[in-house]
């Protein structure tokens, strides 16, 4: 039998669970001041931003090869934190080639100026409204950071997706932008059949409204900055890059040689692809390696 203590628990447990949905959620506070980003979660039809401790380990030098993206995503944030006109920017191309890189080394090399970052999932780009709105009057400036931006084909919820950032872009205040990542350009895909209705009128080519559709919402950003497969040059520049960087923080005493190169074209060629993302993961294992052989002599 249990004891009149165990049956008092168990029932206020109960009462407990049944109160539990109605009581007020216990949301973060965020102080901008101390906190350099933030995340935008759901939580149910309604959201709030939950503050992140995030590394600052990413500068701007660490990404080699992409000197022209850099400098114009980086005056671009100038302007931005400068009070001045500047654009929402997508930045697209192949994975692991940098793109979400960049803005974490942006906001690395800016936060001391007020720079602060913001993620928000592509599904929750709704609430967009909602988070501006949160925004408003304070001295930071904030970049709304979009990671993998990108829509399936038969999807249609891109379409919502650009009523939602006309209205939310253009009433945005000064002191908020969106940056934006994705494999593709236009944001949807795009097949050989969207240009099957154009037409040839007066010598004009018109073209057919699913592809004007599609175009449109990459149109919302005024800045595209592209980013490219690596060739094996590059790809081995970035290597060394992160070899001697993991390798200073550990003092340990390398040198670059064929046996290195070779070990990590090997590498590339078994993740089937060259980037900045494998170059870092070579470099990591490549250290490690060194570290733990000379450990265990």
């Amino acid at each position: 039998m249990p004891s009149s203590l165990e049956q008092f628990l168990s029932r206020a447990t109960a009462v407990l669970d049944r109160l539990d949905p109605l009581l007020p959620v216990l949301r973060p506070q965020i102080d901008w001041h101390t906190s350099l980003a933030a995340r935008w979660q759901r939580d149910g039809r309604s959201g709030f931003l939950l503050p992140l401790h995030v590394s600052l380990d990413m500068r701007l030098d660490d990404l080699i090869g992409v000197d022209r993206q850099r400098q114009l995503l980086g005056r671009n944030t100038q302007q931005f934190l400068q009070g001045m006109p500047a654009n929402h920017a997508l930045l697209w191309g192949s994975r692991g080639t940098g793109k979400s890189s960049l803005v974490r080394a942006l906001l690395a090399e800016h936060a001391s100026a007020g720079l602060r970052l913001i993620e928000i999932e592509r599904d929750h780009l709704a609430d967009l409204p909602r988070i501006v709105e949160q925004l408003v009057g304070l001295p930071q400036r904030f970049v709304l950071f979009c990671d993998d931006l990108s829509f399936e084909a038969g999807e249609g919820d891109y379409r919502t997706l650009k009523t939602v950032l006309d209205g939310s872009l253009e009433q945005a205040p000064d002191n908020v932008l969106l940056y934006a990542t994705s494999n593709r350009r236009h944001l949807v895909p795009e097949k050989q059949s969207d240009n099957d209705n154009w037409q040839h009128v007066d010598g004009e080519l018109h073209p057919s409204e699913a592809v004007e559709d599609k175009i449109a919402l990459s149109d919302r950003f005024g800045l595209w900055l592209s980013f490219y497969p690596f060739n094996q040059e590059h790809f081995l520049d970035v290597v060394k890059h992160w070899i001697g960087q993991h390798a200073a923080k550990a003092g340990l005493a390398w040198q670059w040689d064929e046996q290195v190169e070779k070990a990590a074209i090997r590498w590339a060629l078994a993740r089937g692809n060259r980037n900045g993302r494998c170059a870092y993961q070579f470099a990591r294992d490549w250290v490690g390696l060194q570290l733990l052989s000379t450990t265990d002599d």
